[in-house]
């Protein structure tokens, strides 16, 4: 960074504590009826009771099905939405306790970058208003420094300087979403919450914003909560991975040891309907077909949210207790916890190994690779047939393109 951004600079901060803890967070929607006299119905439970921590330094990867609560997440944290419960702890800072100006200069050391990179920029600004805004409304520098300032950040996610007097509708996509970053980066934040930047883009250029919002970590120092559906691209920016169905997270873990030892049977299902790009890995894996649709958020399940839907319980025999004790997040291996009463049975399963693109004991892959070990290195005369397992869920034999994630 350049001299100008020296008029940035962050407070004195705690390195070891964590940036951001979620504590039992509830972000419920009023339900009314009634034109005249309104009352009160229901509550559409967007989130419903989640705890993490965000550490400084970190991308955080939040990943799941639309509509389960991940971009209300997002916008709770930076208290777009106040919570119905629990809190959002900035360095031991409790954000929901904070209004007016307090919130306004907390609000400086958190920036969030929109989903839809057109709808985000205001259409009658041009790139030097948009970028420079966040540096006024803080009263951020002179008007000589704040011009500065906006043409430092054009070129740092590589854009033209000269850009800064045209206006939204004369760039691409891509263009328009680096510029919905410059703006994020104008006022030096700790944090950012990244809600689904690459959603909207073509693949090239997801690419480009994933390499540059890398780059930008590691030359800033920020701290990412990631939101996406796309499991491949979570797994390549994220230091750690939630996921989350139906207001809940069900599975916390590393990003590597989340897509090699899934722990959640959601999880499993969510990882095998991501293409591996290897012909002979993706042959022998088969997708989960989750059954049924997605419940509602106004009247979820009792217990298990992800019962009615469960691959795992049906093979174990429907047991009771899915229906009627809702599983606690508990640590099943060091820095990996999951939400399930049996998430013990998942280890090693056949639906497991083949989500992840292992080899499964007793299948075609594995029995072969003995036969040309046996065989001196030639190939077995008719290599046996996979079995099926009896209470296998239904599958099909690729997985599509498009992830549910």
């Amino acid at each position: 960074m350049t001299a100008t951004s020296a008029l940035l600079g962050r407070p004195a901060t705690n390195g070891t504590a964590p940036l951001i803890r979620v504590e039992d967070l509830k972000v419920w929607f009023p339900i009314t009826h009634g034109l005249i006299v309104e009352r009160h119905v229901g509550d559409v439970r967007a989130v419903d009771g989640i705890s993490f921590d965000l550490r400084r330094g970190e991308t955080l990867g939040l990943v799941g099905e639309s509509g389960c609560g991940k971009s209300t997440t997002g916008r709770a944290i930076i208290q777009l939405y106040r919570p119905t419960e629990g809190r959002v702890l900035f360095e031991d800072v409790d954000l929901g306790s904070l209004g007016g100006s307090e919130l306004r200069r907390m609000r400086r050391r958190m920036q969030m970058i929109f989903q839809d990179p057109y709808a985000s920029l205001n259409p009658r600004m041009n790139v030097a208003t948009i970028v420079g805004e966040p540096l006024e409304i803080h009263k951020i520098g002179s008007q000589a420094q704040r011009r500065e300032r906006v043409r430092e950040l054009l070129s740092i996610v590589g854009l033209n300087p000269d850009f800064a007097v045209r206006y939204p509708h004369e760039f691409s996509g891509g263009q328009r979403q680096r510029i919905g970053v410059a703006r994020a980066l104008a006022v030096d934040p700790d944090l950012i919450v990244a809600d689904e930047p690459i959603s909207a883009l073509d693949v090239s250029i997801q690419a480009q914003i994933i390499n540059l919002l890398e780059r930008l970590q590691g030359q800033l120092g920020l701290t990412l909560l990631f939101i996406a559906h796309d499991l491949s691209v979570v797994r390549h920016i994220s230091d750690r991975i939630a996921v989350m169905y139906l207001g809940r997270i069900v599975e916390i873990a590393p990003s590597r040891v989340l897509n090699s030892r899934p722990l959640h049977p959601y999880t499993v299902a969510l990882l095998s309907a991501v293409p591996i790009p290897d012909p002979t890995v993706e042959r022998r894996r088969r997708r989960i077909i989750l059954r049924g649709d997605v419940p509602s958020p106004i009247n979820p399940p009792s217990g298990c949210r992800f019962h009615t839907r469960c691959w795992l319980r049906e093979r174990l025999g429907n047991p009771e207790i899915c229906v009627q004790e809702d599983p606690a997040l508990r640590e099943l291996e060091t820095g990996h916890t999951a939400a399930c009463h049996f998430a013990e049975k998942v280890v090693d399963s056949a639906e497991q190994l083949q989500a992840t693109g292992q080899e499964v004991p007793g299948t075609a892959a594995s029995a072969g690779s003995a036969a040309l070990a046996t065989n001196g290195g030639a190939p077995p005369s008719s290599p046996p047939t996979p079995p099926i397992p009896p209470s296998a869920p239904q599958a099909s034999p690729r997985a599509p393109g498009d992830s549910p994630a």
